[in-house]
């Protein structure tokens, strides 16, 4: 059985645009095993945002059927966390306090949060200390870099260990060299805890690393055109970004791209400019 199925999917945003029979995205059909690890590419405006709202439950569709982990999608999922392209800690709260925010806010770990603070500040500890924040939990996130801050993000989304991790964009803001340093704390936390992830990213390269499909949407209104399997042996390191299999595939999603925007696509910048 699939862990996330779309089938026959399409969302218009109100009665009005559904009556002009304009749709944000239409048919959509996706099948994603347990554990796997799907990103999603497109021309800016497509649709890949709404996809996520959709998967999460935090848009109904207008016609069609989603389902998650065997659950039919009627609300806002407890089973997934959420990480974006702003980090968004709250300022006055230490990193550890931003990491513990969920267990705070949602139940069932809302009810027990006093009697089980110790138990869940451990566990926030060792996550920390997983993407490299060890030593970091008391501090502040105006004294955290961009990329620090992004790690805490991360470790927020999964502190309710969470069947299924949506990033959208989480590293479109930061530089080249932190990018890729947390492609590999995000390859390695999905590796040991065999989450499912879908990954919404401008920036092919960062697609072709980490996931094991890639998914192309089309322009408005968003439906996937192309599915593309990275049959790259895993685990993978960042040395394999400068090997022809992978810059091949990185050509081929380009060439789509480049086909859907209508554009001629050069040879030119392929080496994981974003779109």
């Amino acid at each position: 059985m699939a862990f996330v199925d779309f089938k026959n999917v399409w969302l218009a945003y109100n009665d009005e645009l559904l009556a002009q029979n304009q749709f944000a995205v239409e048919d959509i059909n996706l099948s994603v095993t347990e554990g796997e690890f799907i990103a999603i590419v497109g021309p800016s405006g497509c649709g890949k945002s709404t996809f996520m709202k959709l998967t999460t439950g935090l848009r109904m569709p207008t016609k069609g059927t989603i389902h998650v982990d065997g659950n039919l999608v009627t609300g806002p999922l407890k089973i997934s966390g959420m990480a974006f392209q702003a980090p968004s800690l709250l300022p006055w709260r230490t990193t550890l306090d931003n990491v513990l925010l969920p267990l705070e806010i949602v139940e069932p770990y809302r009810s027990n949060f006093k009697a089980k603070k110790k138990e869940y500040e451990a566990r926030a500890r060792q996550l920390l200390k997983t993407v490299g924040l060890d030593g970091y939990a008391d501090k502040f996130p105006w004294q955290l870099s961009g990329g620090m801050q992004q790690r805490a993000s991360i470790c927020r989304a999964l502190i309710h260990e969470p069947k299924m991790l949506l990033l959208d964009e989480p590293f479109g803001a930061l530089d080249a060299f932190t990018k890729e340093e947390l492609w590999c704390v995000l390859r390695d936390l999905h590796q040991q805890q065999k989450f499912n992830v879908i990954l919404v990213t401008h920036d092919l390269r960062e697609s072709v690393f980490l996931a094991d499909k890639v998914f192309v949407m089309s322009k408005n209104p968003g439906r996937f055109v192309v599915e593309r399997r990275i049959d790259l042996p895993r685990p993978r390191d960042l040395e394999i970004t400068y090997t022809p299999a992978f810059t091949d595939i990185v050509h081929e999603l380009r060439g789509h791209i480049g086909a859907i925007r209508g554009s001629t696509v050069g040879s030119a910048g392929t080496g994981g400019a974003p779109l």
